[in-house]
């Protein structure tokens, strides 16, 4: 089997690629043509240093029809690990789905990151007018990928970061030294204010901005949320919005976000890719709700093992 390392993943991934990689496999999804079983996840180190578990393990299996291999990714979340230490560590295992046999095992941050970051690339190319303001909450890895992405996807007039902490500086620089005109901002509505693209991408367990901070037609891509614990939008701006996508809707609207408003049901964000759901007014506030599935590790990793092959990349070892 290949082993990739995370720069083996760096020195192939590229989001322009990746974008319609990600757009094939909701397409796919949409239509019914993958296996994605159910996802747990589970405390994990309970009994090391006391009774309190230190951090969620989680198996995201997915399998896209017709492709060589499927994928089971391991995740694990320690949201109180040190500044030093990333808070998520993920490893892609991809098989053979013809044999069985082991293909490739994948360091599966980047790549977890770079897919997720392309639902907003694709959201906001499919949702919102070019050039594109874009306000950003929160300020770690993902920040970063949702920009990203958008600036691969779109046209970016302006990106306004923030967080509570110092690492707003630290995410606009490293954007800038990317060639994205991002500058960090003072307050949560300021970053929100007069945005035609809001991302959340934080670990908050309450509303990080003030609802009557949107604006009319507003597209919020919330990305943080993934647990009932969780939760980043206010209830009014989930209850505000004219349209609710997400990629795994029945998850969805199980994370803290859904369950604190009064909604509608989610239409999975495959119609949005696909191209049968169309913004019908300006003053629209659109929602795109993501928990993360493995259909998008699956494909991405596909992509991601094809092309270190061809880059010669990786080490080849027998189990």
């Amino acid at each position: 089997m290949l082993v990739c390392s995370d720069s083996d993943v760096a020195a192939v991934l590229d989001l322009a690629d990746l974008l319609p990689v990600v757009a094939d496999a909701f397409e796919r999804d949409g239509s019914g043509a993958v296996e994605r079983p159910d996802r747990p996840h589970f405390p994990i180190g309970t009994g090391i240093t006391g009774d309190e578990p230190l951090g969620t393990g989680l198996t995201m299996p997915a399998y896209l029809h017709g492709d060589d291999t499927y994928a089971t990714k391991l995740v694990s979340v320690h949201l109180d690990n040190p500044p030093e230490r990333p808070t998520i560590h993920a490893q892609i295992l991809l098989t053979d789905a013809a044999t069985g046999d082991p293909a490739a095992l994948l360091a599966g941050e980047r790549i977890t990151n770079a897919r997720t970051g392309c639902i907003g690339g694709l959201a906001a190319a499919r949702l919102a007018d070019a050039p594109v303001t874009l306000g950003v909450v929160g300020a770690g890895a993902q920040a970063r990928w949702q920009t990203r992405a958008i600036a691969a996807a779109t046209d970016l007039a302006d990106v306004r970061i923030y967080s509570p902490s110092d690492s707003r500086e630290a995410c606009a620089a490293d954007l800038r030294d990317e060639g994205i005109d991002a500058r960090a901002v003072g307050s949560a509505r300021t970053a929100v204010e007069r945005a035609d693209v809001l991302v959340t991408a934080t670990t908050a367990t309450a509303p990080t901005f003030p609802a009557d901070a949107l604006a009319d037609g507003t597209l919020v891509v919330a990305v943080g949320a993934y647990t009932a614990e969780t939760q980043e939008l206010p209830p009014a701006v989930v209850e505000r919005a004219a349209r609710l996508y997400a990629d795994v809707p029945e998850e969805a609207v199980e994370t803290g976000d859904l369950l604190a408003a009064d909604h509608g049901e989610p239409t999975p964000f495959s119609a949005v890719v696909a191209g049968g759901e169309e913004r019908v007014g300006d003053d629209e506030v659109v929602l795109v709700k993501s928990v993360g599935t493995a259909v998008l590790d699956a494909a991405a990793g596909g992509y991601v093992y094809d092309a270190a092959r061809e880059a010669g990349l990786g080490e080849s070892v027998t189990l």
